[in-house]
């Protein structure tokens, strides 16, 4: 087994451990949240009506019917990312959840999957494969590239082929063909539109066609990510390709970071910063941003004028934290971005970038405030933001925020309490049935 798709299809065939399958329940409830919250955008629903076209079948569209295994992942992906309150791997600068939650439930249904385990597994295996070859493209590919979207079929492939049981040789199959499918441009945050997202949906489809066509006997390319003209060559010129089999102690789902607020993940140290200042600063005179390069390079927008880029911007989202003491949704609305108090704020907050924290990322994410108030100076950093495995959340606040994303979907608390429940008790005392069936949408 000389390829970096075989070795790691092997890898991908270790057991799972029940701590394992522990934690993918987190992770499926934080995706599970996010997608019930982002459903309601209007371009999630747009999705949603191309899926429609292709005909009805076995899998749920959270808040829409039943389609085929392709159309519903293409239609799940967008919900769980366009909130940006998905988790994400610092290391491969990627979001797993997004793109491997919607393969793993649309190719579980697709299968008839009964039992919660198998599902539970697949997402760890999932996220694994993601993961790891997000990690080794690292940034060079970064640099115009959005991973999420360009490593995330080989995520969703990996996915379906632990569901399905396959051999070595065809999950190699599957992450070739899924290799020969990456795609994902950082012009998408340059321009208004909900693209960034749709890169989601789309890994999480091709995903699914590779692993239904490796099962078939439909061969990829075993070298996709090492070979002349692959993967790694062509769209990570700086990557290392034998990082993405780099020793580990355990799976690397362990390692993902969950998001408390809804901003970029490059704004939440900066925010984490904020917050721990604000009971003693008040509304300051003037606030310095000192964070790495690239949250520089992604967020600074002293004007944002549309909720997607509040959420890319350190001004405001350090602004709204000083004046309201969180970083929710509602604080990236059109009328928050308006408000004058924030507006003045912003126009007082420059951003800077710092050569340590830029030295330590992405393995962290660091921010320090420098704020000016009654003629002091006051300072405070995080250099490990909120939700990382150095700075966790705790199951509690994991589910909390799943409950407060289903209530800004749309959902009644008994329905969001179902829900919940059925997640939490997936492989226990719940099955893929009773999963799908507290989703929001037609049952039909």
């Amino acid at each position: 087994m000389s390829s970096i798709t075989e070795r790691l299809a092997l890898r991908l065939a270790e057991p799972v451990a029940p701590e394992d399958r522990a934690r993918a329940r987190l992770h499926l409830l934080d995706w599970v949240g996010c997608a019930v919250a982002g459903s309601r955008e209007p371009n999630c629903g747009r999705v949603r009506a191309l899926a429609r076209t292709e005909g009805a079948g076995l899998c749920r569209v959270i808040s829409g019917g039943r389609v085929g295994p392709q159309a519903a992942a293409l239609a799940n992906g967008p919900a769980g990312a366009i909130l940006e309150m998905d988790d994400v791997d610092r290391r491969g600068l990627l979001h797993p959840g997004p793109v491997v939650m919607p393969a793993v439930l649309a190719m579980a249904e697709h299968l008839g999957t009964i039992g919660g385990d198998a599902l539970l597994d697949a997402i760890v295996r999932g996220y694994e494969a993601m993961i790891r070859i997000g990690r080794a493209a690292g940034a060079s590919h970064y640099r115009f590239f959005h991973p999420t979207g360009t490593c995330g079929g080989f995520g969703a492939a990996a996915a379906g082929t632990s569901l399905m049981g396959l051999d070595v040789e065809r999950t190699a199959w599957a992450l070739g063909l899924a290799g020969q499918q990456a795609s994902g441009l950082w012009r998408a945050r340059h321009e208004a539109g909900s693209v960034k997202a749709l890169h989601d949906g789309r890994a999480a489809a091709n995903g699914v066609a590779a692993a239904l066509l490796a099962r078939d006997g439909f061969r990829g390319p075993l070298r996709v990510l090492e070979g002349d003209q692959g993967f790694f060559q062509a769209m990570a010129p700086g990557s290392d390709p034998e990082a993405a089999m780099a020793p580990a102690s355990g799976w690397a789902l362990h390692d993902v970071s969950f998001k408390p607020h809804a901003a970029c993940r490059h704004a939440h140290p900066a925010i984490d910063a904020a917050l721990a200042l604000r009971d003693r600063v008040g509304v300051p005179e003037c606030v310095t941003v000192k964070t790495y390069r690239d949250a520089v390079l992604f967020c600074d927008k002293p004007s944002p004028t549309t909720p997607a880029e509040g959420k890319f911007s350190l001004q405001h989202s350090v602004a709204i934290a000083l004046i309201h003491g969180d970083a929710g949704l509602a604080r990236f609305e059109p009328k928050a971005l308006i408000d004058p108090a924030v507006a003045e704020l912003r126009s007082r907050i420059t951003v800077e970038t710092a050569d340590d924290l830029t030295a330590a990322y992405p393995v962290h994410f660091g921010a320090r405030l420098v704020v000016g108030s009654g003629g002091a100076e006051h300072r405070a950093e995080a250099l490990d933001a909120l939700g990382d495995p150095e700075n966790p959340l705790s199951a509690e606040a994991i589910r909390a925020k799943a409950a407060a994303l289903m209530a800004w979907g749309g959902m009644a608390t008994r329905d969001a309490d179902r829900l919940i429940a059925a997640v939490e008790g997936l492989g226990l005392t719940a099955t893929l049935a009773d999963l799908s069936s507290a989703l929001p949408g037609d049952n039909a």
